[in-house]
């Protein structure tokens, strides 16, 4: 993953913040949105792309569109990288190859543990019934 080449990809927009935040929050654009075309990028590789398509599916866009926003703070410029910084650790989370599982065999005292606890169920379940019967 160049992270330089998704830089130069990116496009920010500064919007004003919804919520508390006083007199300064109805007049500066504070809050910071991002938006990053994981599909068109260059600077991902094709393999490590369909991984990010497959592991980020629900937060893209029909056009495969990444959104992000951060009004954390009341400075642009510091929503501006926290969005940036979000943006990377996401990528760098969907984009990890998964570990290959090993089969493997259920050890002996998880099998005599499995047996146990069904003999004392079906146990539970027999003192359960009618005597006379």
């Amino acid at each position: 993953m160049d992270q330089e080449q998704i830089l130069k990809e990116l496009n920010y927009a500064a919007v004003k913040s919804s919520g508390a935040g006083g007199q300064h929050v109805n007049k500066t654009a504070s809050k910071v949105e991002l938006q990053f075309n994981v599909e068109q990028s260059h600077g991902i590789q094709e393999e490590v792309k369909i991984r990010i398509l497959k592991n980020l599916k629900s937060r893209l866009s029909k056009e495969n569109v990444l959104v992000l926003q951060s009004g954390e703070s009341r400075s642009q410029h510091k929503n501006k990288v926290l969005v940036t910084q979000r943006l990377f650790e996401m990528l760098e989370r969907a984009a990890k190859k998964p570990k290959v599982r090993k089969r493997t065999k259920p050890t002996r005292a998880s099998k005599m543990k499995r047996l146990k606890k069904k003999k004392m169920k079906a146990e539970k379940k027999a003192n359960r019934r009618d005597p006379l019967k």
